[in-house]
């Protein structure tokens, strides 16, 4: 065997085991700018310890240079990937007990992936991290987030993704209000490929909402309506007035929800 060619099998078997130690021992910490730029800035890892095969780490809002770390989500995100995704299989768990209703199991391969059905429950408090205007008005209560087995089909220029989901906003309270709690309401959302189909609707409370609207690669558009119920008017007329304008509906004045971004 010539020489430079047993140089270049070394280099080739050195590489190798470079690439499997660099792979096997990947930081967790590596992940919190992979995420980032996933998100446009708005989400990181906090404080990930482990590695990419088990680690943990908990959600936060990506800070500005004077601002520090601010967690989004209870608890720490603990993780599970199987080693087989190098060759194409995707086998993986996801853990936090504080607000996940039970594990999250992820299985598929490249291309596509399912996750199975769970909810997620947190503080509605934890949205004024994610700024204006929600940090100014300071919602309390309860946010559900439940959603049955998931698709995800990876396609050029992004991933599609093909189930439902219903958001509840249980007891839901503003600082801007004397009324507490407003209301709750539910939001569903039915994917289909890279758009949701959305519905509003008040499930009791003082603050009466409703609307349908769309979202799609990441843009929002929605038509609703806000109200006061009967004997509420009074009370609620500055928060309303804070949401949109007034028009007329079957008669009242109502506060018209258009958003577009």
């Amino acid at each position: 065997m010539r020489q430079p060619t047993v140089v270049l099998m070394w280099v080739v078997a050195a590489v190798a085991s470079v690439l499997t130690t660099v792979l096997f021992f990947f930081p967790a910490i590596w992940l919190a700018p992979l995420l980032e730029s996933r998100t446009g800035g708005r989400i990181t890892l906090g404080d990930p310890q482990g590695s990419l095969w088990h680690g943990s780490a908990f959600i936060a809002a990506a800070p500005s240079a004077k601002d520090a770390l601010m967690p989004l989500i209870p608890g720490r995100f603990a993780w599970d990937l199987s080693p087989l995704i190098l060759i194409g299989r995707v086998d993986a768990t996801v853990e936090n007990s504080p607000v996940l209703s039970q594990p999250v199991s992820i299985h598929g391969d490249w291309k596509a992936w399912t996750v199975s059905a769970a909810s997620l429950s947190l503080p509605a408090e934890r949205l004024t991290a994610l700024g204006a205007p929600l940090n100014t008005l300071k919602f309390s209560g309860r946010l559900l987030l439940r959603w049955e087995q998931l698709a995800l089909t990876r396609r050029i220029g992004g991933v599609d993704l093909d189930g439902a989901m219903t958001l509840e906003l249980l007891e839901i309270a503003s600082r801007l209000s004397p009324v507490k709690p407003l209301g709750s309401y539910r939001m569903r959302f039915d994917w289909h490929g890279r758009q949701a189909q959305l519905r509003l609707d008040t499930l009791g409370g003082s603050m009466l909402l409703s609307g349908k609207g769309t979202l799609q690669d990441g843009h929002l558009q929605f038509s609703g309506t806000a109200d006061a119920a009967a004997g509420q008017e009074e009370k609620l007329a500055t928060l309303l007035s804070l949401l949109g304008q007034y028009r007329q509906r079957n008669g009242r004045n109502v506060i018209g929800l258009e958003f577009k971004s």
